[in-house]
């Protein structure tokens, strides 16, 4: 019984998500707005779970994020303008792709240079390989073939 209600719980999981982001009270009446919307709104960071666009998040602050996209919209502000207002609220970290300046080009490069460094630890590992080990003298063999009887 505790099998089927923890499947439950996972199987819910994702509901809980598209059903706080399918509101209808939530959406523009446009659709083509609201297209416009969702689309601003999964470029977006959702400042909580931070791994998702305010539009995938089912937490309060996305909700409120979702919302004053949908306001900016609405006014007919372009997608760059309400892009910059977040940013300028909140900080390039909003943002799911940064731009690529000088601020954030570590950010950018940090999988090229985590590949370069885990290839020079590797050479360097490779490199230093100790030579193998001397055979056993004869005293060691018959040493060993009296430990294996025993």
């Amino acid at each position: 019984m505790i099998r089927v209600w923890i499947l439950l719980v996972f199987l819910a999981l994702p509901l809980a998500s598209a059903l706080a982001i399918s509101d209808p009270a939530e959406m523009l009446p446009d659709p083509k707005q609201e297209a416009r919307a969702e689309a601003i709104g999964r470029q977006l960071r959702c400042l909580v779970c931070q791994n998702e666009s305010i539009e995938d998040s089912g937490a309060d602050l996305a909700r409120d994020l979702r919302h004053i996209v949908r306001q900016h919209v609405a006014a007919g502000e372009s997608d760059k303008k309400i892009i910059a207002w977040m940013v300028a609220r909140y900080g390039d970290f909003v943002r799911l792709r940064p731009p690529f300046e000088p601020l954030t080009w570590l950010l950018w490069a940090s999988p090229a240079l985590a590949l370069i460094g885990g290839a020079v630890i590797s050479a360097f590992a490779m490199r230093e390989r100790r030579p193998p080990p001397a055979p056993l003298s004869a005293a060691e063999q018959r040493k060993l073939k009296d430990l294996l009887k025993s």
